[in-house]
C-alpha cells in the first residue's frame, strides 16, 4: 500500500493523510470540507489569473461617482428634449406665420431656421471650450441653460420667421453645454475601461429626449386648435372667444414645457455637480455648499416625520454592551463633522495652493490624428444632424395625390420618379419620431454594451458605419409605400409603420454604435490634457457647421426635389455624403488623450499610458510591463 508522501510542514501532514484515508475508503460524499489553516504567503495557493487578452467585464453599477453622472445625465436630457420638441411642430409653426407659402418654400425656411442654431453654436464652441478651460465647466453650463431658457421662450412668442430665427441663433450663441458634458465625463471618469458606458449615457439621453420631445411637442402644439372643446372658442376654459394667449401664440405651450425642463436642470446642475477642473475645483463652490444644507434639512424633517415611529432604547448601566453603546453614540456626537468643517470660516481652513500645470499651446493641438478625428465627425454629425431635420419634413410634407391640380401632367415612374411626403400631423410626427427613440434607447441597453465589449470601440464603429447609407438610400420610398388612406389623407397603415420602423431601425442601429464611438475618438485624440476642453469646443464648431451646412443645403434640395418630382433627391444625396463617412472610418484611431509631453513631464504618466501602444490599425493594444 502506498501512503502520500510527506508534507513540508505538521499541519499538510495531516491534511493529506485525510485526503487520502477519504480517497481510499470511499468516503467522498461526506459533506465536510478539509481545508488547511492558514499560513503564510509562501504557503498559500496562488490565485488563479484572467487569460492574456481576456477582458475585464463592466457593469453599469460599477461606473464611479454616479451622482455625478446622474446630474450630468438630467442636464444633458434636456438639450434633446428641447430640440426634438421643436422639430415636431416647426412646419407647422412656419405656416402660422404665412398660410400662402408652398410645401418647398416652408421645407427651405426649415432648414435654414436649423442651420441658424448651428451656425451660432459653430461660431462659438472654440469660445466655449477656451472659456470652460480657464473658468471652470459648471460656469458654462449655467450660462448655457440660461441662454436656452431664453430661446424657447423667445422661440414661443415669435410671430415671424424673423424674430423665431433671433431667438434660435441666441439659442445657439449662449449654448457650448454639449461639448463640456463630453470633458466632465472624460474628468469624472478617468479609467478607460468605463469610458464606453460612460460616453454611452450622452446618446442615450439623447434618444431619451427623442422619445419624450416630440410626443410633448406634438400633444401641446396649439392646444386651442387641437383641443378646441378645452381650449378654443366655445370651450370648458376658453369661454367665447377662447384661452387668449393660447390662440395669440399657438406654439408658445411646447415652448413653456422645454423652458421648465432646462430650469430644472440648471437647478441640479448648481446645487448637485461638482467642478471638474483643476485649478477650479478646489475652491469653494457655493451651489454645492447651498445643495449639501438643504439635504440635510430635508434629510432632519424626514427623520423628524418618521420619529414617532421609533421608541427609546432602555440602557442598563449593568449591561457592559449597553454602556459601550451609549458612549460610542456619545463620542460620535462630540466629535468633529463634516458639517462643522464646512462651516468653518474659509480664512480658518488650511489652504493648499493648486500646483500650476503646463498648458498645450494652441498652435501645437493640429495633429494628424486631431484633424482625421475632426473629419470623421464633421461627416458624422452632417449626414446625422442633416436626417433629423429632413425627417420630420418628410413626414410632414403633402402626399403625392394624382387627382391634384397641383400634379397635373406628373406621371411618376419607379424607381427614381416619385413625389410627395407622409402628410402626418404634428401628434403623428411626434409619434414617428419616438420611435426612433424607442428603438435607440433598447439597443443602446441590451445590445451595445455587449458588442462593444467583445468588439472594441474601433471595430465597431467601422462595421456599423455602413448600415447609414443603407438607411438613407431607402427612406424616400416611405412614400410609395401602400396606405390605408387615399390621399391627401396622412399616410397610414400596417405596412406603412413596419416600412418606417425597418427604416429607422438602421439608422439608429448605426447610430447606437457610430456615436458613442465618435465622442470616445474625440476625448481621445486631445494630445494632452489642458486642451481637452479645447479639443471639444472645436468638434462642436466642426459639428455645428455640418449641422449648418446640411439641414440648410439638403431643405433646399428637398424642395427642389418637391418641384421637380423627385422627393428622393435629398436623400440620396445625404447616401453620398455618409458612404464618405465609411471611408473617413479608415483613417482615424484611438488615441491615448496625452500623446504631447510638455517640459517637466517627460518621465510623468500613467500606468495605463505606459501599458498601451498601437498596432498598425492604429487600434490600441495593452502592452506588457
Amino acid at each position: 500500500m502506498l501512503f502520500p508522501r510527506r508534507a513540508e510542514c505538521p499541519h499538510q501532514s495531516v491534511l493529506a493523510m485525510a485526503r487520502w484515508m477519504r480517497d481510499s475508503f470511499g468516503l467522498k460524499g461526506s459533506s465536510y470540507e478539509l481545508r488547511a489553516p492558514a499560513t503564510s504567503s509562501s504557503s498559500e495557493t496562488p490565485s488563479p489569473k484572467k487569460k492574456r487578452g481576456e477582458k475585464e467585464k463592466v457593469r453599469w453599477k460599477d461606473l464611479p461617482k454616479k451622482d455625478q453622472l446622474a446630474a450630468l445625465v438630467f442636464a444633458r436630457l434636456a438639450e434633446p428634449l428641447v430640440q426634438t420638441s421643436i422639430q415636431a411642430y416647426m412646419f407647422y409653426q412656419l405656416r402660422s406665420f404665412d398660410a400662402t407659402l408652398s410645401d418647398a418654400t416652408i421645407s427651405s425656411q426649415a432648414g435654414i431656421l436649423q442651420a441658424s442654431f448651428s451656425a451660432a453654436q459653430a461660431l462659438t464652441g472654440v469660445f466655449w471650450g477656451r472659456t470652460a478651460d480657464t473658468y471652470g465647466r459648471k460656469t458654462v453650463l449655467i450660462l448655457g441653460s440660461i441662454g436656452t431658457i431664453i430661446s424657447c421662450l423667445g422661440f414661443g412668442l415669435s410671430r415671424s420667421f424673423l424674430v423665431a430665427m433671433i431667438f434660435r441663433t441666441l439659442g445657439g450663441l449662449m449654448n457650448g453645454n454639449i461639448a463640456v458634458m463630453r470633458t466632465m465625463i472624460s474628468e469624472i471618469v478617468e479609467e478607460k475601461k468605463y469610458q464606453a458606458r460612460a460616453f454611452l449615457l450622452m446618446p442615450m439621453c439623447f434618444n431619451i429626449g427623442v422619445i419624450i420631445g416630440p410626443v410633448l411637442g406634438g400633444v401641446l402644439a396649439d392646444p386651442a386648435g387641437t383641443y378646441p372643446r378645452l381650449f378654443g372658442p366655445n370651450s370648458v376654459f376658453g369661454g367665447e372667444t377662447g384661452v387668449r394667449w393660447m390662440v395669440f401664440w399657438p406654439y408658445l405651450s411646447p415652448n413653456l414645457a422645454s423652458a421648465g425642463t432646462v430650469t430644472c436642470s440648471l437647478i441640479v446642475i448648481y446645487l448637485g455637480l461638482d467642478e471638474t477642473l483643476d485649478g477650479v475645483k478646489d475652491k469653494p463652490d457655493r451651489g454645492r455648499i447651498l445643495g449639501r444644507r438643504l439635504l440635510r434639512i430635508l434629510t432632519l424633517w424626514r427623520s423628524g416625520r418618521s420619529a414617532a415611529s421609533y421608541s427609546r432604547l432602555p440602557v442598563d448601566d449593568s449591561d457592559p454592551s449597553s454602556v459601550e453603546l451609549r458612549s460610542s453614540l456619545l463620542s460620535n456626537a462630540e466629535s468633529p463633522t463634516a458639517d462643522a468643517e464646512e462651516n468653518r470660516p474659509e480664512e480658518a481652513k488650511p489652504k493648499t495652493p493648486p500646483k500650476l500645470k503646463p498648458k498645450l499651446p494652441f498652435r501645437r493641438i493640429w495633429t494628424a490624428n486631431v484633424l482625421f478625428t475632426l473629419l470623421a465627425h464633421f461627416t458624422t454629425a452632417f449626414h446625422i444632424g442633416t436626417f433629423n431635420n429632413l425627417w420630420f419634413i418628410f413626414l410632414s410634407a403633402d402626399r403625392y395625390d394624382p387627382n391634384s391640380s397641383t400634379y397635373a401632367g406628373y406621371h411618376p415612374r419607379l424607381p427614381f420618379k416619385f413625389t410627395g411626403g407622409l402628410g402626418m400631423p404634428p401628434r403623428q410626427v411626434g409619434v414617428a419620431m419616438a420611435i426612433l427613440g424607442v428603438i435607440g434607447i433598447t439597443l443602446q441597453l441590451l445590445i451595445y454594451p455587449r458588442v462593444n465589449d467583445k468588439w472594441g470601440t474601433i471595430p465597431s464603429y467601422r462595421i456599423f458605419v455602413y448600415c447609414f447609407p443603407i438607411a438613407y438610400a431607402l427612406t424616400p420610398y416611405l412614400a410609395v409605400v401602400p396606405s390605408s388612406s387615399a390621399p391627401p389623407a396622412p399616410a397610414d397603415g400596417v405596412k406603412v409603420w413596419m416600412a418606417l420602423c425597418g427604416v429607422l431601425a438602421i439608422q439608429v442601429v448605426a447610430r447606437t454604435f457610430v456615436l458613442p464611438a465618435t465622442m470616445i475618438l474625440v476625448n481621445n485624440c486631445s494630445p494632452h490634457p489642458s486642451v481637452l476642453g479645447t479639443i471639444h469646443g472645436i468638434a462642436q464648431s466642426v459639428g455645428s457647421v455640418a449641422r449648418t451646412t446640411g439641414p440648410a443645403v439638403a431643405g433646399w434640395t428637398f424642395g427642389v426635389g418637391l418641384n421637380t418630382g423627385l422627393v428622393g433627391l435629398a436623400w440620396w444625396g445625404l447616401t453620398g455624403v455618409a458612404g464618405f463617412g465609411v471611408l473617413t472610418s479608415t483613417w482615424v484611431r484611438e488615441g491615448s488623450g496625452h500623446e504631447i509631453k510638455l517640459k517637466g513631464e517627460q518621465e510623468e504618466g500613467t500606468e495605463d499610458e505606459r501599458n498601451v501602444v498601437h498596432n498598425e490599425d492604429g487600434e490600441r493594444q495593452e502592452g506588457r510591463r
